[in-house]
């Protein structure tokens, strides 16, 4: 009987192992066909890019050609009209000096001397001659034929561009997973580069949100979000809220033209507890949402009126008129009543039964009275948080007589100081403690301790007013350390401790 039961344990413990394996495969099929479908994707777009280039390097070549040409063509231009006007002017003035030889020829060969006289020639000849145009012209060319100095030697351009290459890649980085950090809802992450390399501008790293501990899956319901241009090899995101068990980061390093590829990716647990208001729980003057809730004057006077509507109908036998309720559906409560009377009660949606856990919560303006702590779900519908032997809250009053109390099993003690804008909760199961923060100081208000025989739900009481929560965080290392200062000291402030039942 032992041997076969020894032998179901080894089978089941080789089918879990061989799904585990099945599932391993399942991710790695999905990951190599993401992979295949990002080459063919990426194989296409670097051409494109490529052709983009060249296209741009042969336009920027076309128009310094259009514009070089144009540069020679009106150089040319000009040193024709310099030439022509040259000639031009040449021509003139050998046809005035051809008029002028052929007149004085004339008045050379003249024999009859009064006729020559006459003519004035004798006075006026030499003069002509010497002021002639063909005597002020410059025989010299005012340009040259030469166009060598607009001619351009492209050895060197030519040269680089056989010698042109694909850009150098980095190296994709390597994750520093013992520097990694995870405390107070920052992450803070470092990497390292394989080999030196001088020409890395900036780094980009990718993050997201995962329930799935190990690799990252190609599936994964949350996108990856993106922090660019980081100069250094170490990053903090901060203020986080830890609603997933882990996040997947991973790294790649740019140069001034290129993207290496990303580094492994790492996951790191960010386990923190998160819940709502549970509105299946909560007072009919209270509306509920995720994350607040506040307190109606009008809740449940449409439930009222429908009651009575009902009891009209079965004495009159005549339907009554049809009313819309301003309140949710008794459907929706499951399979308890919600609470009533002055109980103004709603509790959250998720228990616990070990561990640390903390939480904050504010106080809407002016709000007049409310309580926050933890209960048992056991408590009844008229019972009010710190009047039964399974309810620890603190109680804040605004309303005529102002109090700051804490309060269980219907004592209360009255707690020094202001009442903080915002209140940390730390319950630790284990230990038996449940404590109250100052969530901006991290000074410690009050403590109760409790052994704890049942789970606990966050409890809140709310009138004339409003709260809003705020989940998904880790203990601050501040309480932390306080609460390993106040086990070892073996104290407490509380005067309220109790023996759950």
């Amino acid at each position: 009987m032992d041997s076969c039961i020894g032998g179901l344990e080894a089978l089941q413990r080789i089918i879990t192992t061989l799904a585990n394996k099945n599932e391993e495969l399942h991710n790695f099929m999905e990951t190599l066909s993401h992979s295949l479908a990002g080459v063919q994707v990426n194989s296409t777009q670097v051409v494109s890019d490529l052709e983009e280039e060249f296209d741009t390097l042969f336009t920027v070549l076309v128009e310094m050609k259009e514009s070089m040409i144009n540069t020679i063509k009106q150089e040319g231009a000009k040193k024709t009209q310099e030439l022509q006007n040259q000639l031009t002017q040449s021509s003139d003035a050998l046809e005035s000096a051809e008029e002028l030889l052929e007149f004085a020829n004339n008045a050379l060969h003249t024999k009859d001397e009064d006729e020559f006289t006459k003519s004035h020639c004798a006075l006026f000849l030499p003069y002509r001659v010497t002021m002639a145009s063909a005597f002020r012209l410059t025989m010299k060319p005012k340009v040259t034929d030469n166009m060598n100095h607009l001619m351009v030697d492209f050895t060197q351009e030519r040269q680089l561009l056989q010698n042109l290459k694909f850009l150098p890649v980095p190296w994709a980085p390597e994750m520093e997973v013992g520097d990694c950090l995870v405390l107070d809802n920052t992450v803070s992450v470092a990497w390292k580069m394989p080999v030196e390399d001088s020409k890395i501008d900036h780094y980009i790293l990718e993050y997201r949100k995962t329930d799935h501990e190990g690799l990252p899956r190609i599936k994964d319901q949350r996108c990856w979000e993106v922090v660019d241009n980081i100069k250094t090899t170490e990053y903090s995101l901060s203020g986080l809220k830890f609603d997933s068990k882990f996040m997947n980061f991973r790294v790649r390093a740019c140069n001034k033209a290129a993207a290496g590829e990303y580094s492994d990716p790492v996951t790191l647990e960010t386990r923190a507890f998160n819940f709502g208001f549970d509105s299946s729980s909560s007072h009919l003057n209270l509306r509920v949402e995720d994350r607040s809730v506040e307190w109606d004057p009008q809740g449940g006077k449409g439930l009222e009126s429908k009651v009575k509507g009902k009891e009209n109908k079965g004495r009159s036998g005549t339907p009554s008129p049809k009313r819309t309720l301003t309140t949710r559906s008794p459907a929706i409560r499951g399979s308890r009543d919600r609470f009533t009377g002055e109980s103004y009660t709603v509790l959250g949606d998720t228990s616990m039964d070990c561990g640390q856990h903390y939480w904050e919560v504010k106080a809407l303006k002016d709000c007049k009275s409310y309580s926050v702590g933890v209960s048992y779900r056991n408590l009844g519908k008229f019972d009010q948080l710190g009047k039964t032997n399974t309810t620890w809250c603190i109680h804040i009053n605004n309303w005529l007589q102002a109090s700051f109390a804490a309060k269980h099993n219907n004592k209360a003690k009255n707690l020094d100081g202001t009442v903080p804008d915002r209140i940390g909760v730390f319950c630790d199961l284990d230990s038996g403690q449940l404590s109250f923060y100052n969530a901006e100081t991290k000074q410690l208000i009050h403590t109760f301790k409790a052994k704890f025989s049942q789970p606990v739900v966050p409890a809140f009481m709310v009138w004339c007013g409003g709260l809003s929560l705020s989940t998904g965080m880790q203990v601050p290392s501040g309480v932390k350390s306080f609460q390993k200062t106040e086990n070892g000291l073996g104290g407490s402030n509380s005067s309220l401790n109790s023996m759950a039942q």
